[in-house]
């Protein structure tokens, strides 16, 4: 395959994970934000629905966030509204899971987590970037606390089986080092006059002083062991007290031994736009903010509503759907118009009666597939043992990722670790494959190699994987440029009486901000389509 073919027919995921596996799970997020896939949040306030819409009905297909908020907002507004729900709770993808928590995927496999009552783990969405206006905005209205969620600790590690031996090593040391090595050699470059025409005279003296303070360099402009580096990078033996408390900087790790190890790759997490600090969560967990949209929407929802087929005219929607629970047996709602929230995946094996192009638009986008593990643990040993506090570490094992809890720090006790978290390509699959239990056995074999508490410590597990997910078939639209051109506009437009949101009608895919961003947009639009009569 020609780089021309890799381009026009690889998705944007598909290709990321590509570049994920070659350099590293910090370039592919950086990629991430080049290719759209990480845009600044376009909210621009609280949605205002003016005009009387007399009454008019409407039908909601799916209760996550998108679903919930299109019911309170057109509630206020005066539309009489029901929810319809394949799931037994809402909140979609919002989802936390506490101890005694049962879930079931395709297949059969069941789970029942087994944490302790104050641990839980987000399978579904778990961070908010503080440019996601929207979301926070609801966050605010409905009362939800949140607290910071640290993305970014320089005391994590960045780890590969093919470099230092095996051994991680601290973000703050590569970071450190490859930034003074890098100083370093642009300082040589200057000091030689490489860069007359392209920097002024003046201008190359500031570039020194500032290369010195950037990268730590010392008063001959190297970059070497001693007091300057190590107070970026850390000590041998800190600083201490009383006798034998002088410290001993640490030694830096060489710019060759840096570059083939490839950690370097990871490096720009700590400097991406969406995981800029600072970021937050929910007290106790993403799923209160399901929780609390559900407040507001309770009494208009109807779970366990397996949607079966679509109809419209000019004069209202008809859903079909089967109660779950018994097989079989066929209701029916009417309104006058439908907000569908139903991911692509599902909905495009539904009967649903839309045009040409709406239809071929549900068809177009297959859904990333995602696996997320949790694991809780006897005692917190990445702070105990480690100094980690929250962050992430990365590795280029399957698990891709440990991220730590950034709740209860510096206690005893038990604590929970999101042990694995896979976006599509061959690790992702692989792990789908697995049943539940092999996956929690796979996260703990993988991470003990970063940690070799693991395998003393470790007491129980959950994992999903999205594409077994009887309710999503997948995480989140996959979308290519190509598709988006040919198909996103339509897939948005309201087609006669049906409209369709969620995160796979925005340019935030996999975000709870594309959600809401699409849902705030439908219904404006809807209203508008309403009050014209």
């Amino acid at each position: 395959m020609n780089q021309n073919q890799l381009l026009t027919g690889i998705s944007r995921r598909n290709l990321l994970s590509l570049i994920g596996l070659t350099a590293g799970s910090a370039v592919m997020y950086q990629a991430m934000t080049s290719l759209g896939l990480a845009a600044e949040s376009g909210f621009k306030g609280p949605i205002k629905l003016e005009g009387d819409p007399k009454g008019a009905t409407v039908l909601i297909l799916g209760a996550g966030l998108a679903g919930m908020l299109a019911a309170m907002e057109m509630r206020k507004a005066g539309y009489k509204v029901k929810i319809l729900e394949y799931n037994n709770r809402a909140g979609g993808r919002n989802w936390t899971v506490h101890g005694g928590d049962t879930f079931t995927e395709l297949g059969g496999a069941t789970q029942t987590c087994e944490f302790d009552k104050d641990q839980y783990i987000n399978l579904g969405p778990w961070r908010i970037p503080y440019h996601h206006n929207g979301l926070l905005h609801y966050c605010r209205e409905l009362g939800v606390t949140l607290e910071p969620f640290q993305q970014i600790n320089h005391n994590a590690f960045l780890h590969s089986t093919e470099a230092f031996g095996g051994k991680p090593q601290r973000v703050r040391e590569i970071k450190t080092d490859f930034q003074g090595h890098v100083s370093e050699l642009l300082a040589k470059v200057t000091q030689k006059g490489k860069l007359e025409g392209d920097v002024t005279k003046e201008d190359q003296e500031m570039l020194l002083e500032a290369l010195r303070s950037w990268g730590a360099l010392d008063k001959d402009y190297a970059y070497t062991k001693g007091m300057t580096s190590a107070e970026f990078r850390g000590f041998e033996k800190d600083p201490g007290g009383g006798l034998g408390a002088a410290p001993i900087p640490g030694e830096p790790i060489s710019l060759p031994d840096i570059l083939k190890s490839g950690l370097w790759g990871s490096l720009a997490n700590f400097g991406l736009y969406e995981f800029q600090t600072t970021m937050f969560q929910p007290v106790g967990g993403m799923g209160k903010i399901g929780e609390a949209f559900a407040k507001q929407v309770s009494d208009v929802i109807t779970f366990n509503a397996k949607v079966t087929k679509i109809e419209q005219n000019d004069k209202g929607v008809t859903v079909s759907y089967e109660d779950v629970n018994n097989p079989g047996t066929v209701h029916q709602e009417t309104a006058d118009w439908c907000v569908c929230t139903i991911p692509l995946t599902i909905l495009s094996q539904i009967d649903v009666q839309v045009g040409a192009p709406m239809k071929a638009a549900i068809d177009a986008v297959p859904y990333a597939s995602s696996v997320k593990v949790g694991l809780q643990f006897k005692r917190r040993f990445w702070e105990e043992d480690d100094l980690i506090f929250g962050g992430v570490s990365y590795t280029n094992l399957p698990i891709t990722q440990i991220s730590y809890p950034s709740t209860s720090f510096n206690t005893s006790g038990k604590g929970v670790l999101l042990g694995c978290y896979t976006w599509n390509g061959p690790n992702s699959y692989e792990f789908s494959s697995m049943s539940p239990e092999e996956r929690v056995k796979r996260a703990v074999e993988y991470g003990s190699q970063i940690h070799p508490q693991y395998k003393d410590e470790f007491e129980n597990g959950v994992s999903w994987a999205w594409h077994r997910s009887p309710y999503t078939l997948g995480c989140a639209g996959d979308w290519t440029d190509e598709t988006r051109k040919e198909h996103y506009d339509n897939l948005c437009q309201i087609d006669g009486r049906i409209v369709l949101a969620g995160e796979h009608a925005s340019y935030i895919p996999a975000w709870q901000e594309g959600a809401i961003l699409s849902s705030l947009n439908a219904i404006e639009r809807l209203h508008q389509r309403v009050m014209q009569g």
